[in-house]
């Protein structure tokens, strides 16, 4: 396994983590995602240790905080040979204190998930959402104190726009507090948007990406593709509607790609989509999940080997979208081109 920084600070993290939210699945998202016990997550984790894999993220909305507590169970007794990264901030139910992160919601929601997890520190604690109704000092100054108290090592977030992490950074910088160092963001083939704004700013400030649904929702597992209808087992069926949308065009083409280079490369689809990942800028660690042994033994073969400079190109054209505004210029013309070199 590859072992890479995240971002500017010196957390050492596989380049292939794992997501928990198949863990204690329940509830119309959740439910249709995994129900892994502790037991079958224990077996999980075996897996992913034994594969160099040893961080694990999850949240306290995946399942209601079934997820921290079966993660919890699952490492019970190897603590210390692990990571854990887990996201708070939305609602967790409808009372005014059950959503956000003022000093008080903060707080609670750290120690109600060291307590679902068994644990008396979390390695990488992210806000799962931008809250606009608290001020980002507050924010900071409750994670300074946290991380004074040994509850918390590192801190980060997801979902942010990007004014709103450079708000944060200078306020950070300002007063002394923790600096966010990583970003989970969704990535995929299908869904480059990270490019446009949040990527340049992780190379400016040293925030690593930690890449969500890297496999697009589950549309890029190679089961999907041109003139085929929708697998009858796929999850797509009930949970399309809570992920990014994907035009139907564009992933088909990406998968066409996809499969001749999967042919090339004696891999699976999956497994080059997320090598092409693993070789972006900014990515400090691929978010993988599975609700199989097989599953996961598959995902955790994108690792070892690299794409030819030639194929990543291929993959890039299939997957490019047109700029927005006001990115466009610079992407298009010479003069504007050269003010702003690719990070890519």
């Amino acid at each position: 396994m590859d072992y890479r920084q995240l971002g500017r600070s010196g957390l050492r993290v596989p380049a292939l983590s794992f997501g928990a939210g198949t863990f204690g699945g329940s509830g119309p998202l959740f439910g249709h995602w995994g129900t892994s016990g502790a037991q079958e997550a224990r077996r999980m984790v075996d897996i992913c240790l034994e594969a160099g894999v040893n961080l694990f993220d999850t949240a306290d909305v995946y399942s209601n905080g079934a997820s921290e507590e079966v993660l919890g169970a699952a490492i019970k007794g190897r603590r210390g040979d692990v990571l854990v990264s887990t996201k708070t901030g939305l609602p967790m139910g409808d009372g005014p204190m059950d959503w956000g992160t003022s000093s008080a919601r903060l707080t609670s929601s750290v120690d109600a998930a060291l307590k679902r997890l068994g644990t008396d520190y979390i390695d990488l604690l992210q806000l799962h959402a931008f809250d606009a109704s608290t001020p980002v000092e507050e924010v900071l100054a409750t994670l300074d104190r946290l991380v004074a108290a040994g509850k918390l090592r590192y801190v980060g977030v997801s979902n942010f726009a990007g004014w709103q992490i450079m708000k944060s950074l200078a306020a950070a910088e300002r007063h002394g507090w923790p600096r966010y160092v990583a970003n989970q963001v969704y990535y995929s083939l299908v869904g480059r948007d990270y490019e446009w704004d949040l990527m340049p700013l992780g190379i400016d400030q040293g925030i690593g990406a930690m890449v969500w649904s890297p496999l697009g929702w589950g549309r890029l597992t190679g089961k999907i593709r041109r003139g085929a209808s929708l697998p009858e087992k796929s999850r797509l069926h009930e949970t399309a509607a809570f992920g990014p949308p994907v035009d139907d065009e564009r992933l088909f083409a990406v998968v066409d790609v996809l499969d001749v280079i999967a042919e090339e490369t004696g891999k699976t689809v999956p497994q080059v989509a997320l090598n092409w990942l693993l070789q972006r800028p900014t990515v400090s660690s691929v978010i993988i999940g599975a609700r199989t042994e097989e599953q996961l033994r598959q995902n955790l073969g994108a690792v070892g080997w690299s794409l030819s400079a030639g194929q990543v190109a291929r993959l890039d054209a299939a997957s490019r979208t047109e700029a927005p505004y006001p990115h466009f210029p610079y992407d298009r013309q010479e003069g504007f081109a050269r003010l702003n070199p690719p990070a890519v």
